[in-house]
């Protein structure tokens, strides 16, 4: 699990995977290797509990996409819209019968109940998403339901392209919702304040339990942020102030600079802390 990734520095580590409502609340985090995909774990954390399951867009960063991922998120009735590195350069497929390879138009109806059966195990809960999509990304060329799904990815994968493309509100939502989390990681790094990112726990569990702690601090301040939000815009609104909706909706409750991270020390006993420090200097010499 502890593997050296360059990107983040030269010690060995891991990197923790969270999932952002578009209420800006984390639901899910996972612990995962700092030097993996981070594509196999996207449906862990949708599929992780109730709020994930509820989820109709999942957008996703440059390394969050492979064709398997679009085929699975399809299957299980999610759109998926990630933002494509390089994307002038991806080969779009075409659905002609006549252009399609003899070996190829079988493939997906002959393989159709083992990709029914692969997917109702993930949606179930038997194995998690990750280790089965790992699984059919390191089967040899020939195995035919990796290759179903890969074909089905495809598939997926064109069609989102070419919606992308067409449709610049699209677009802008995906933007907003990756900055989003963007927004989310920087109120966490400045949670950090001791360790400043770091994990020393050895334990998975250890691990785990730091990383919760830390949602938990961020889900803290994401309430408190918006319930004295709401509770600024009713009063505007008592004074008859304007508050237009379409400004509220660009309001953002992960804002820390009105809080004292650090907290704040105070001295009860200023007689006492001034003797203790007394009796605590050095002799001189």
């Amino acid at each position: 699990m502890n593997l050296i990734n360059a990107k983040y520095g030269s010690e060995p580590g891991l990197k923790a995977y969270t999932h952002v409502s578009d209420q800006f609340g984390p639901f899910a985090t996972q612990n995962i290797p700092a030097t993996v995909n981070e594509a196999p774990y996207i449906l862990d954390g949708l599929l992780m509990n109730e709020t994930g399951r509820n989820v109709e867009e999942q957008y996703a960063d440059t390394g969050g996409f492979t064709d398997h991922v679009f085929a699975v998120t399809a299957l299980l009735s999610y759109r998926f819209i990630p933002r494509i590195r390089d994307l002038p350069s991806k080969r779009l497929y075409l659905f002609d019968p006549a252009a399609t390879p003899r070996e190829l138009r079988g493939l997906i109806v002959e393989n159709w109940s083992d990709i029914l059966r692969a997917v109702a195990t993930m949606a179930a809960g038997i194995m998690p998403p990750s280790q089965l999509l790992k699984k059919f990304a390191s089967y040899p060329r020939q195995h035919e339901l990796a290759l179903a799904l890969r074909e089905i990815g495809r598939i997926e994968r064109t069609l989102f392209i070419i919606d992308w493309l067409l449709d610049a509100e699209m677009q802008r939502r995906a933007q907003i919702g990756l900055n989003k989390g963007e927004a989310h990681h920087a109120l966490k790094n400045a949670l950090r304040i001791g360790r400043q990112g770091e994990i020393r726990d050895r334990t998975a569990e250890g691990q785990h339990y730091r990383m919760a702690g830390l949602n938990l601090l961020a889900a803290i301040i994401i309430y408190w942020n918006t319930l004295h939000l709401g509770q600024a815009v009713v009063e505007r609104s008592r004074n008859g102030l304007a508050c237009p909706a379409e400004l509220l909706s660009h309001i953002s409750p992960l804002g820390w600079a009105h809080i004292m991270l650090t907290g704040e020390y105070r001295w009860k006993n200023r007689q006492f802390f001034e003797r203790s420090a007394r009796h605590r200097r050095m002799p001189a010499i």
